[in-house]
């Protein structure tokens, strides 16, 4: 069975085409296709509260290509969903209803809850026992999670993020709440507590550190070391220098900062950073939905 994820965030928009196959009871998972194409939406909805008529453009040329690939590649089932920059334009719903009424492609708009609970169906499975405050840090929103023993305890959303903190002046106010939120759900949580973190961000923070390790934790300290570097850089450098796309070299600093921002309210040392995102979090859930379910049936 064929699968397809669309994942339109704020900053840039993920597709990818997963098959699956299973063999004596085995599941195998072969990607096909990804594309991450750097569209983002929140510059326009975060300064103006709409998308604009070139974004809006750009985006239903996009949402076009990604449907003439899901027919191409005959997938089974699709999920596209939408996050904070789509759920807060004023002309979101608008522009959603375009593009089924143009390519019969049904696109979700999901809250801040329902886009943590898709990341953390595969983060779960990266934990080992213990409890982890898992920090998603999008575009335009921040999912933070408390976890323990394979189960989430807590969870919130906060209108902060990487596209959003750098045109927002009242980010102070919301890393502020979000610290005391932090702080309020660790009371009684005894024992070390370890971030888990994801987004595109915190990935490229981990590959610049040069840090080789099997489960892919990170030191604070380590986070610090490739801030400092970056912020002695112009954009231009950590272009060409560090090898950044534009559109992660202006967002990884400010998303930094909402990291190390929650890791220090929470007094924690390390983080792991699992290679997963929102795209798998809806592979998952499609396969737990539909294939799954179909080799249930077939051996009933």
């Amino acid at each position: 069975m064929k699968l397809a994820a669309i994942d339109i965030g704020s900053n840039a928009i993920r597709f990818q085409v997963t098959n699956v196959m299973t063999y004596e009871g085995q599941h195998y998972f072969k990607r096909l296709e990804y594309v991450r194409f750097p569209l983002r939406l929140g510059h326009d909805v975060f300064q103006h509260k709409r998308i604009g008529p070139e974004q809006e453009d750009k985006f239903i040329r996009l949402m076009n290509a990604f449907k003439i690939l899901i027919d191409l590649y005959e997938v089974d089932k699709y999920y596209a969903c939408a996050t904070s920059a789509m759920r807060e334009s004023q002309n979101g719903r608008e522009i959603v209803e375009k593009v089924k009424q143009l390519f019969g492609l049904k696109i979700n708009i999901i809250s801040g809850d329902r886009e943590a609970e898709l990341i953390n169906r595969v983060v779960m499975e990266k934990l080992a026992k213990g409890t982890f405050l898992h920090i998603d840090v999008g575009g335009g929103s921040t999912e933070l999670n408390l976890i323990r023993d394979g189960r989430k305890v807590k969870s919130e959303s906060f209108k902060i993020g990487s596209v959003r903190t750098i045109q927002s002046a009242s980010s102070k106010a919301v890393l502020k709440r979000m610290g005391q939120w932090i702080e309020n759900q660790i009371v009684g949580h005894k024992g070390s507590i370890t971030a888990v973190g994801t987004g595109g961000n915190i990935a490229k923070i981990y590959e610049l550190s040069g840090t080789k390790s099997k489960v892919r934790m990170l030191r604070l300290e380590a986070i610090l070391e490739v801030q400092k570097r970056l912020s002695a850089l112009t954009l231009e450098e950590r272009i060409f220098k560090m090898h950044l796309n534009p559109d992660r070299a202006d967002v990884i600093l400010p998303a930094s900062d909402i990291y190390l921002h929650a890791m220090k309210s929470a007094k924690i040392q390390k983080i792991q950073v699992p290679d997963v995102g929102l795209k798998d979090g809806i592979m998952h859930m499609l396969f737990e939905k539909h294939v799954k379910q179909s080799v249930i049936a077939l051996n009933d």
